[in-house]
């Protein structure tokens, strides 16, 4: 890629950037693609990031735990582990003293019950556990570990007549993108299972599933969910390519190719809004194109991992993902946290995991530092593109497997 095509978004990210780019704003005018411009650049981000997850550990106790937020002052599971996969993207869990580290996944891991499932009992029932145990997993290899104990919760799945009934119950209607994150915690699970724990009775258990699903997406639209769907409004195109990101990436961490991968394509290039984002109301009636951390994410992985599996409307992608930088961007907030939606408030499932309007948290920032780093493997030549992200081979979202060497 050219430094002229560079040229425009680097100066509709100037116009863009609020708070979060006033550091930024004073670097000289130039190409994006200069290589000192674009160390500056990640470097100043970097350490903004960095030094706002240092500001959420709590010094007393077992290092590694966590606070949500400013707004909160309880340590959450949760908070841990998105402190490590944020730190790990940017090679920061190198800094550790060993016994930091051992203390750290001695911490996760003593969530782990007898079941498998890690538990906090902080928020209890606050979020699904099938969902925190596939973060902590995530976390723990980073942090160089694995799960000591295995998963029993998944023996109930390895019939396959009760996990042909158990995805027959789901919703597959209307509420797709819920569904789509019962399956993938499900899903990933047993992926984790079969890799690391080494058992290889949730091999099959993981090829059903996938076998289900493709036989439920639509093949005029790549998509799942039917009933009160209609894919020319926004906001149902929206939540129908949330749903469909869940499931993608449990073929795209097994090598495989997706099902319909033009049509999603389509689709996906069909969310971007006007400020950049991906959003269109999903998450924020009041302002639809003032997108979340998830509707921007759930375009742009996929979008990523797309273009680098063929050409097909190869360039379209690429000017989508250079109009989206400026906006991921302008989500950082002046304390070096990142929002879920800018100027508004949110709970991630519990009051112990709140920030107020402006107040970046735990969440949002390693899911906008995220897709920062799968930006850059989709704009090689932009600032993120030009950064040494680490990436972890681990079941989930925090993974990087290039497309172009699947079949």
């Amino acid at each position: 890629m050219n430094r002229k095509r560079f040229k425009r978004p680097r100066r509709l990210f100037l116009q863009q950037m609020g708070l979060a780019g006033l550091a930024l704003a004073a670097l000289p005018e130039g190409a994006w693609g200069e290589e000192n411009d674009a160390a500056e650049v990640m470097q100043r981000i970097r350490s903004r990031t960095l030094e706002y997850i240092e500001s959420m550990r709590l010094g007393d106790g077992p290092y590694g735990r966590y606070r949500y937020s400013a707004d909160v002052s309880k340590p959450t599971l949760y908070s841990s582990t998105y402190a490590a996969m944020t730190r790990h993207l940017y090679g920061d869990l190198d800094s550790l003293a060993d016994a930091q580290r051992q203390s750290w996944i001695d911490y996760l891991q003593s969530h782990q019950n007898e079941d498998g499932l890690f538990r906090d009992p902080v928020i209890g029932r606050g979020q699904a556990y099938e969902h925190l145990s596939w973060h902590v997993t995530t976390a723990l290899h980073c942090l160089g570990a694995n799960a000591r104990r295995p998963l029993r919760w998944l023996d109930q799945f390895k019939d396959p007549a009760t996990l042909a009934r158990w995805l027959d119950g789901l919703d597959w209607g209307y509420r797709v993108d819920y569904t789509s994150n019962t399956v993938q915690n499900l899903c990933v699970a047993l992926q984790y299972a079969r890799d690391f724990h080494h058992d290889e009775d949730a091999a099959a258990p993981v090829e059903q599933i996938l076998t289900s699903l493709a036989e439920r997406a639509d093949p005029q639209t790549g998509l799942w969910g039917s009933g009160q769907y209609n894919l020319n409004k926004p906001i149902d195109l929206s939540r129908a390519v949330q749903a469909a990101y869940h499931f993608w990436l449990l073929w795209i961490y097994d090598g495989q190719t997706i099902p319909y991968r033009q049509l999603a394509v389509d689709q996906l290039l069909k969310t971007q809004n006007e400020k950049g984002g991906y959003g269109w109301g999903v998450h924020n009636r009041v302002d639809p194109t003032n997108s979340s951390a998830c509707e921007d994410i759930d375009s742009v992985d996929p979008l990523v991992r797309l273009m680098r599996a063929s050409d097909y409307r190869r360039d379209e992608i690429t000017a989508s993902l250079e109009r989206a930088l400026p906006w991921i961007l302008t989500n950082q907030t002046a304390s070096g946290s990142w929002v879920f939606k800018r100027g508004l408030s949110f709970v991630y499932g519990h009051p112990e995991m709140r920030a107020g309007a402006g107040v970046g948290g735990m969440f949002p920032t390693w899911f906008r530092t995220l897709c920062l780093a799968y930006l850059g493997q989709g704009l090689p030549e932009s600032p993120p593109g030009k950064y040494r992200w680490q990436f972890v081979h681990s079941p989930g979202s925090h993974f990087w497997i290039d497309p172009a060497s699947a079949p």
